[in-house]
């Protein structure tokens, strides 16, 4: 009965074994797959990683959308940056809608870990930063307020 009993957990923990390997190998497997979907060819770096391919900017300042930037500014970025150069947790923003395009300063503020896993720009500032951005849940309107917002601490009127 001992022996039955024994035999019967080696099976147990052969057949266990052999299924984590089995996993692993399809991990592995898998592993290159991720991998071409990093080096997506049709990745853009000056649009980044996103949904916003093409915004339609106006010569002059939309100071509604300015102002509700502002007040996402407010509760949503002005603990990790000024509104200057001085980096204080992330970079500053003076000076940022002359740095990157309007569609790249929307789909980081939209999606900013893909943008961090893929862009060479966000990568750069990451390793000077320390800190990753964290994803604040910023709606399209949101994204596009706060660039007006950007372009107004710019200077565009």
């Amino acid at each position: 009965m001992k022996k039955l009993i024994i035999t019967g957990l080696i099976t147990l923990i052969i057949a266990a074994c052999g299924s984590n390997s089995s996993d692993e190998k399809k991990q592995t497997a898998s592993a290159p797959e991720q991998k071409e979907a990093n080096g997506n060819p049709s990745y853009d770096p000056n649009r980044g990683e996103g949904k916003f391919s093409k915004v339609d900017i106006s010569s002059t300042l939309d100071v509604s959308k300015a102002d509700a930037g502002n007040k996402v500014f407010t509760v949503k970025c002005s603990s990790c940056h000024k509104l200057t150069e001085e980096k204080l947790v992330g970079p500053g923003w003076k000076g940022v809608t002359s740095r990157h395009t309007p569609e790249w300063i929307m789909n980081f503020a939209t999606n900013p870990d893909a943008m961090l896993d893929k862009d060479p720009k966000a990568q750069a500032m990451l390793e000077i930063c320390l800190v990753r951005m964290p994803n604040q849940n910023l709606t399209d309107e949101d994204a596009r307020d706060i660039f007006e917002f950007m372009r107004k601490n710019d200077g565009v009127k």
